[in-house]
């Protein structure tokens, strides 16, 4: 068990520890309690552990909401102060280190202090405590050696990070972590982690091309993994080929069984008004499938061809390619957790031999890159940051090298690469090599997001690094950050600093570090002299950053190695004016909430400059929490003077993982929407528009151009 209940020794009540978050709280009482085992089923929402007391009040050390239900699961009130009167009740209480459910049947009171919450019952008696960790870190870690048949093992134990097998396991709350997988000479399993019995089986060949595909299936599923010659998924009485088109099916398999799964628990915990419920045109029975057990329900939805279903699916957030090799296995925990559609290509296309067609901005001695990006025409706003001149007239400014160092626009060391495209927002890339237009994943950033754990924290550090007089202008991003009111930010900016300044500053606990100014096959510019990344050995403190300087990728990827989650760096030279456009843009959307990933998205959407740029490490690193939780876009077209189309992109984001529930904040929309989802709204009028966008500072698409909600004109 992940759970231990144990009474306090100097004070009424217990101590609830996690072993798999290595938390632990403790729960008062109004009296000395003996905890004593409770069914688990005896409470409404999953739990890991339960048990019972006798006491006439509940109190924790947290500021919290209160949630409660009624003995059939519906839900009443919610709130931090209010009386109840006698009854059979459910109460949540949240947030707390795990999820906290009580069950008793009295009437009672719930207050709050500025430091607890308390809930006071009219009459002292049984009270049950349900736990669930919010296993947000692996159970513990599978050893296993590397070759197919053995890693298939390792992988069928993915699922055991489930809560549930109901389709609630589509909200993220329900989906723990998946336990890390590492090489080993023997296969060992640690004590926690517990197989899942869903009835599913995925059979594919015992070779990496077919396995590290299905890993997001074998997770959410809580599949077995089996080796077979021809793939494909089987349950009791029935089997889904994965061919043709291998990759193209387990991708189909996964947008469809999450979809139906999130329509179908509209039936369970959560009757909420879901619309993609309302308006699918699918006649399935879903009071019928949302009883049935996984592998029963799975068949059922497989038996709808995806033809009928895909005109209703949200575009998937994320694409993962992990090349097929078995130094990759550890990495296959991380990208199932992201529920990530896999493709694991034999080949990939280097960028120098694609014969210079498609390179796009990576020019070369013998490749010249597209002179409206990299070697604009004259005039300050375009000048190239590849050529580094002090002094003059300012039609030299750069972010790149002296011209007398004889380079190209990549290092020759470099291998890039050119994956095949995606149709998801998001695209990461796991194996040797640099991708064009993809972000570069490390196992090192991922272990970070662990030791990251939940941090709680009230004020943001970040910090602006302007190496260049002639590049204040960019500087002035420090006045974008901290516009938010609910998250304070710890803004510095320095300027011109030297190498044992720039030493000083990396190593630094930085939430955001924005540098602005030159890099060179010499490392980062200092004011006496350069700092290689690569060569020195640093403490890296600094936790995200944008390098926006040219050809920053190697410094970047070594701040990764060194200690940071992730990043932003630069592919080529970059124009000094769509660069310090593009700083902007990142600097705004982080400040949003928006992690690496979705930031450089979006911010491409408006520069084509910005594929000159990729997300190195963790690309799902935040450095705070969107208002509202999920990143928004909205998309405003005008129809009249006085009507406008309205959409919204809900992307997933921190906690907010996809199967999370969102909504406009308006009266127009009625309904709830599933995460990632694109919420339209058609003819919305000029004053129900700006009330909308007073709410929240979010990114504003209006007829097509990009501005911000709390300082865009609409006309």
């Amino acid at each position: 068990m992940s759970i231990d209940i144990d009474p306090l020794r100097e004070a009424d009540g217990i101590a609830v520890t996690d072993h798999i978050e290595n938390t632990q709280f403790e729960v008062y009482t109004d009296r000395p309690v003996d905890p004593r085992p409770r069914p688990r089923s005896d409470h409404y929402f999953p739990v890991d552990a339960s048990a019972a007391v006798e006491t006439g009040s509940i109190e924790i050390s947290r500021v919290a909401v209160v949630e409660t239900r009624a003995g059939d699961g519906t839900l009443l009130t919610h709130g931090d102060c209010y009386t109840m009167p006698d009854g059979t009740y459910h109460v949540g209480i949240n947030p707390a280190p795990t999820k906290l459910y009580l069950s008793f049947d009295s009437g009672f009171a719930v207050s709050t202090t500025d430091r607890t919450t308390r809930i006071d019952l009219d009459a002292p008696g049984t009270v049950g405590l349900g736990f669930r960790s919010l296993h947000q870190t692996p159970a513990g870690t599978i050893t296993t050696p590397t070759d197919p048949e053995s890693l298939m093992d390792a992988v069928s134990l993915l699922g055991s990070a489930l809560q549930t097998t109901s389709p609630e396991r589509s909200f993220p709350t329900l989906r723990g972590h998946p336990p890390l997988i590492e090489p080993g000479e023997e296969f060992r399993v640690p004590e926690r982690v517990e197989p899942v019995d869903s009835g599913v089986r995925i059979v594919v060949p015992p070779e990496y091309r077919y396995l590290y595909p299905v890993v997001s299936l074998a997770y959410y599923f809580a599949a077995a993994v089996v080796p077979g010659d021809a793939p494909r998924i089987e349950g009791d009485g029935w089997t889904y080929p994965l061919e043709p088109g291998f990759e193209a099916r387990t991708a189909q398999v996964l947008r469809q069984s999450f979809h139906l799964d999130c329509l179908a628990r509209t039936e369970g915990f959560y009757p909420v008004d879901l619309h993609e419920r309302e308006t699918t045109d699918l006649d399935l029975d879903w009071e019928r499938l949302y009883d049935l057990p996984l592998a029963e329900r799975l068949g059922e939805y497989l038996d709808v061809p995806f033809e009928a279903v895909e005109p209703e699916l949200p575009q998937w957030t994320l694409t993962t390619d992990v090349r097929p090799d078995p130094e990759n296995v550890e990495m296959l925990p991380f990208v199932a957790r992201e529920l990530s559609i896999v493709r694991s290509p034999e080949s990939v296309t280097p960028v120098d031999d694609d014969e210079g067609v498609g390179v796009g901005f990576l020019g070369t001695p013998d490749r010249s890159a597209p002179a409206a990006e990299t070697e604009p025409a004259g005039g300050p706003d375009a000048l190239d940051r590849g050529d580094f001149v002090r002094g003059g007239s300012g039609a030299g400014v750069a972010r790149g090298a002296d011209p007398a160092v004889e380079r190209g626009a990549v290092p020759a060391q470099t291998e890039f690469v050119r994956p095949e495209p995606v149709d998801t927002v998001e695209h990461a890339w796991v194996g040797d090599g640099v991708p064009l237009d993809a972000n570069k994943a490390t196992l090192d950033a991922y272990h970070r997001r662990l030791e990251a754990g939940q941090v709680e924290q009230s004020r943001i550090s970040v910090l602006v690094v302007c190496n260049d007089d002639q590049m204040r202008e960019e500087g002035n991003v420090a006045d974008l950050y901290g516009l938010r009111d609910m998250v304070q930010f710890d803004i510095e900016v320095r300027h011109d600093l030297s190498r044992e300044g720039m030493r000083e500053t990396l190593e630094s606990d930085v939430d955001f570090l924005h540098y602005i100014g030159h890099v060179d096959d010499r490392g980062m510019q200092c004011a006496d002299s350069y700092l290689d990344l690569t060569d020195e050995d640093l403490e890296i403190g600094v936790s995200a950053f944008l390098l926006n300087a040219c050809q920053s990728y190697q410094q970047g990827e070594a701040l990764v190695h060194r200690g940071s989650r992730g990043g932003i760096v630069t592919l080529s030279d970059v124009a000094n004016s769509p660069a310090t456009k593009l700083g902007r843009i990142i600097a705004r959307l982080m400040n949003s909430g928006f992690n690496l990933r979705t930031a450089l998205h979006v911010a491409k959407r408006e520069l084509i400059t910005g594929h000159q740029y990729i997300v190195v490490g963790d690309g799902g690193t935040t450095i705070c929490q969107s208002r509202s939780g999920v990143a928004v876009v909205f998309n405003v077209e005008k129809r009249s003077e006085d009507e406008f189309d309205l959409s919204a992109d809900f992307y997933p984001n921190g906690h907010h993982k996809s199967g999370s529930l969102a909504t406009l904040n308006t009266d127009i929309i009625g309904y709830n929407y599933y995460v990632p989802s694109l919420v339209d709204c058609e003819s919305i009028s000029k004053s129900e528009l700006l009330d909308l966008m007073e709410k929240e500072l979010i990114p504003v698409f209006y007829d097509g151009e990009l501005a911000w909600s709390g300082s865009i004109t609409i006309d």
